[in-house]
C-alpha cells in the first residue's frame, strides 16, 4: 500500500483490490462520462468480477482524508502479455492527479514484476493523458464490432524510467 498527498492536499491511498471492491468498479466503469454516446456499447453491460480482481494486478486509490475507503479510481495490470487493460478514475474525482499517481504505481508495479514496457489499448478520447504522463504511440488497433466498433490508438510506456 501507499500513500500520497494530491494537487489538492488530500491524501490518496493505493491499496490492492479485493473482491468486495468489484461492485464500486464496476460502478465506475459503466458510470464514466468519458464513454457516452458513441463510447456507451463499449462499456455496456462491463463487469469487474471478483474473479477478475483475482486473476490480475488491480490497485485501487481511495481518499484517506474523507469518505473511508471510497474508491477513486483503479487501474488492471495483466502481466502476460503486459497490458494496462483498466485505468478509470470516478468522474467527480477527475482532475486531481489520482490517475497520474495510478500509473506511476503501475510503472513500479511493472518493473517489479520484471517487466520493461506496458502496452495500453487506449480509449480514444484518453490517448492524450496516457501521452502526457509518458506513453509513446506504437499503432492502431483495429475495430472490434459491435463491442468497439472504432479503431483505437496503442500506445507503450517503458517501465525503466518515471
Amino acid at each position: 500500500m501507499s500513500s500520497r498527498t494530491a494537487p489538492t492536499g488530500r491524501t490518496i491511498t493505493i491499496r490492492r483490490a479485493v473482491a468486495r471492491d468489484a461492485k464500486r468498479l464496476t460502478r465506475i466503469v459503466r458510470g464514466s462520462g468519458a464513454y457516452e454516446g458513441r463510447y456507451a456499447t463499449a462499456v455496456a453491460g462491463y463487469r469487474v468480477g471478483p474473479d477478475y480482481i483475482e486473476a490480475h494486478r488491480v490497485f485501487v486509490a481511495v481518499d484517506a482524508d474523507g469518505d473511508e475507503g471510497r474508491v477513486l479510481g483503479f487501474y488492471s495490470l495483466v502481466l502476460a502479455p503486459p497490458e494496462l487493460d483498466l485505468l478509470f478514475v470516478a468522474d467527480d474525482a477527475q482532475g486531481r492527479g489520482i490517475g497520474r499517481q495510478l500509473v506511476a504505481h503501475m510503472r513500479s508495479e511493472a518493473r517489479a514484476a520484471g517487466l520493461d514496457r506496458v502496452v495500453v489499448v487506449s480509449h480514444i478520447p484518453a490517448e492524450g493523458f496516457y501521452q502526457r504522463v509518458g506513453a509513446v504511440r506504437t499503432g492502431t488497433v483495429p475495430a472490434n464490432p459491435p463491442a468497439v466498433p472504432w479503431d483505437r490508438p496503442e500506445l507503450e510506456f517503458r517501465t525503466s524510467s518515471q
